[in-house]
C-alpha cells in the first residue's frame, strides 16, 4: 500500500511541478516541495523497511529529484521575473 502512495505522491509531484512551472505562484511552489519531500520521506521508509536495493533506488531517486528540482527552479525563475516585471 505504501508504495502504492509513494508512486501517486511522485507523480502528483512531477505533475504539480509542470504546472507550477506553466502558471506559477507562491503557494504552488510550497505545495510542491511539501510533496516533494512526502515523496522522500515515503522512499527513504520503503527502502528501510523492505531491504530493497539501495542503489536502483537511490538512482531512481535522483532522476526524479533533478526534473522536478529543475521545473521548481525555473518555475521560481519565472515568478521573480514577473513580479519584477509588473513592479
Amino acid at each position: 500500500m505504501i508504495v502504492l502512495i509513494h508512486v501517486m505522491i511522485a507523480l502528483t509531484s512531477i505533475g504539480f511541478s509542470a504546472f507550477a512551472y506553466f502558471a506559477p505562484s507562491i503557494a504552488k511552489l510550497k505545495a510542491n516541495y511539501t510533496l516533494v519531500g512526502l515523496t522522500l520521506a515515503s522512499g527513504t521508509y520503503l527502502v528501510w523497511s523492505t531491504h530493497s536495493n539501495m542503489l536502483s533506488s537511490c538512482v531512481t531517486g535522483l532522476v526524479y529529484l533533478t526534473i522536478v528540482s529543475t521545473a521548481l527552479v525555473l518555475a521560481h525563475r519565472k515568478l521573480v521575473f514577473a513580479s519584477n516585471k509588473s513592479d
